[in-house]
C-alpha cells in the first residue's frame, strides 16, 4: 500500500492501507474511485453517491 500511495497520493493508502476510514470515504465521494479500487465493494456497486 506504501507503493501504491506514491501512484495514487491522494487516497493515502500507505494511512488507511485501503480500508474505509472516513478520509478516505470522504476522498472517493470527491474524487470518484482510482483503477485500484475494487468494483465489488458494496458501496462501489452502487456508485459513489452511496459511499
Amino acid at each position: 500500500m506504501v507503493e501504491l500511495d506514491t501512484l495514487y497520493p491522494e487516497y493515502a493508502f500507505s494511512k488507511n492501507k485501503g480500508y474505509g476510514t472516513r478520509e478516505h470515504m470522504q476522498v472517493l465521494r470527491r474524487l470518484g474511485p482510482c483503477p485500484l479500487h475494487r468494483r465489488s465493494f458494496a458501496p462501489m456497486k452502487q456508485g459513489t453517491s452511496a459511499i
